[in-house]
């Protein structure tokens, strides 16, 4: 699983030999089964983390026991939450598999060495963090601004590849939507 890393890396930067074999003694791969955790509330999350194959989601239960899911990863995306790991607090998130699951993990300690020895990749990762941002950005402009209609069809946009990979009533809580209004807008868009 390296491998996949490695070649994610490459097509973001270009890094030696020395530098990719650096990662890779710092790197640890997690295999999860559908349904397992990475990350459950309470805890605190000490990773960066990198999906390599499968797909996760992180998401919050509410006191009504209602699940709020902030976002997706799928293959070639970061996970984890930033705040917990930055702050060493307590994390408010689940993060779960939807499917079966290969996550590359480095520690945080051993993430920021690497980013202080290899510029490329400290580079990449800035780079990374800004269009993380800016993805944070439309989606809370989507969250308060967007109609049903628009949301789901901006989800569409956003992700084509996954849509089919999720079930219905994760795609109504990613978007902030009732299963029932979500089930409405897919019949009304199917057809128009």
């Amino acid at each position: 699983m390296f491998e996949v890393f490695l070649a994610y890396i490459n097509s973001k930067t270009k890094i030696t030999a020395e530098e990719a074999e650096m990662i890779k003694a710092v790197s640890v791969i997690k295999k999860l089964r559908k349904r397992q955790y990475l990350l459950q509330e309470g805890d605190v999350w000490r990773y960066n983390a990198f999906v390599c194959k499968g797909f996760l989601r992180a998401y919050h239960v509410d006191d009504k026991g209602h699940e709020h899911i902030m976002n997706f990863a799928p293959e070639n995306y970061w996970t984890g939450d930033r705040e917990s790991l930055q702050n060493e607090t307590p994390s408010p998130f689940n993060i779960d598999a939807i499917e079966e699951t290969h996550v590359l993990l480095i520690n945080k300690e051993n993430f920021d060495d690497l980013c202080r020895k290899i510029p490329a990749f400290n580079d990449m990762i800035n780079t990374i963090l800004q269009r993380s941002f800016i993805a944070s950005q439309r989606r809370i402009h989507a969250a308060i601004s967007f109609s049903a209609e628009e949301k789901y069809q901006h989800f569409l946009n956003t992700f084509p590849n996954i849509v089919n990979r999720i079930p219905q009533h994760m795609i109504a809580s990613y978007l902030g939507l009732s299963p029932e209004t979500l089930s409405r807008v897919r019949t009304q868009a199917v057809k128009k």
